[in-house]
């Protein structure tokens, strides 16, 4: 659910490893419709030992991360265990929960309804919403489209009246939108619309219930009709309250204490709601990347919007545009993406403007180390800032 502030480091591809006492991470190549012929091997060997760090010094269970180098040729890399009880080894094509990564998706819908024009980008919400946003000094009335996509709308965040310890002491309890609402806007705006930038998940909230005032579906339904089906994403999936992943997937974890895991596997993700609460595998979220700044899924206008950043005030020069982050990369250019933490999982997806795409999960959220967020952040952009690609060997 919630955004982890991007920082990737400018030594990133310097970072020192360690091996520990885990099994080698498994490699596994060509998961694109390359022919066996013109597969590649792509070491990606820094990232390898990234993921080694993950699961050894900072703790998490297992790690993976899904390269997409271009010209259909995919790496696939992990470390560690998928289920703690029996060791069995993290698998190529596990499906995970994407949290805040999900921010992508309604936005991108958001834009399309833009698009339609069934949407003003600066109407207030107030339009599509009447009266649900007015308490405490929030109005509906002063905040637009544009600002909660971009969180500049000044909505306090309902994760931070909502403690990790609540969730997780009922990981299957349901909350509705409307519960989640109450919770945010019992506290004044953070400031007046417009004004700044600061991260709410309550944004994607309201954001969700204006796309299903507009369309009157669902907005899962939404995003499976224009994004899902389309780009054919066969283990992307936005559920409602199903506390169940479906295919293959590793257990997810949270750790109460240092030295505790609890597993949060069946958990009701309700409580994140259009924040955060889809279901995605590192190929498919690197195929959705792809597409959508490849301008498959908005016209020019809608997609030069979404790029359209603001600074986060990060060291890192960090900027977000609407539902999606904009980072400098430390071997030149930007990524685009976001990142996303929700109990069992944290994950970061990344792409660049040339084709690449990166996604990294561990299974382990929350409760993890500063230096595992910065080692997903680091193994994204060490993925995208390799560049070296060696032909694979031919056969006889």
């Amino acid at each position: 659910m919630r955004n982890r502030r991007i920082a990737v480091c400018a030594a990133v591809v310097a970072l020192a490893v360690g091996t520990g006492g885990v099994a080698p991470a498994a490699f596994a190549v060509g998961k694109g419709p390359a022919s066996a012929a013109a597969k590649a091997t792509v070491p990606y060997g820094d990232v390898n030992g990234i993921l080694r760090r993950l699961t050894t010094v900072d703790g998490a269970p297992g790690a993976l991360a899904e390269v997409s180098g271009g010209h259909g040729r995919t790496t696939v890399l992990t470390s560690g265990v998928a289920d703690l009880a029996t060791g069995a080894p993290m698998a190529a094509d596990s499906r995970f929960r994407i949290g805040s990564m999900t921010k992508m998706f309604v936005a991108t819908v958001l834009l399309q309804l833009v698009a339609e024009r069934k949407v003003g980008l600066d109407a207030p919400i107030e339009r599509y919403l009447p009266g649900v946003v007015r308490a405490h000094g929030n109005d509906g009335r002063d905040i637009t489209v544009r600002q909660l996509l971009q969180h500049t709308s000044g909505l306090p965040d309902y994760l931070d009246y909502l403690s990790p310890q609540t969730v997780l002491s009922d990981p299957l309890a349901h909350y509705s939108p409307k519960d989640l609402l109450k919770l945010a806007l019992a506290h004044p705006p953070v400031f007046a619309p417009g004004t700044g930038w600061s991260y709410s998940n309550t944004d994607y909230v309201v954001a969700g219930l204006l796309i299903e005032a507009v369309t009157g579906h669902p907005y899962g339904e939404e995003i499976d009709r224009r994004v899902i089906e389309p780009l054919g994403l066969h283990d992307t999936s936005v559920p409602v309250d199903a506390s169940a992943i479906p295919g293959t997937h590793p257990h997810g974890y949270a750790a109460p204490t240092a030295s505790e895991r609890l597993d949060v596997s069946a958990f009701d993700p309700s409580v994140a709601y259009a924040s955060g609460a889809m279901i995605s595998s590192g190929a498919d979220m690197n195929r959705f990347l792809g597409a959508l700044l490849g301008g498959r899924l908005l016209p020019p206008a809608e997609l030069r919007a979404m790029r359209t950043t603001v600074p986060t005030g990060d060291a890192s020069g960090s900027a977000y545009g609407l539902g999606l982050e904009s980072v400098p990369l430390p071997c030149g250019g930007r990524l685009w993406g976001h990142d996303g933490g929700i109990p069992g999982f944290e994950t970061m997806s990344g792409a660049t403007a040339d084709g690449r795409a990166a996604t990294v999960m561990v299974d382990l959220d929350p409760g993890g180390t500063a230096a595992q967020d910065a080692d997903i952040q680091n193994a994204v952009a060490t993925a995208l800032c390799e560049h070296t690609v060696s032909p694979a060997p031919e056969r006889h």
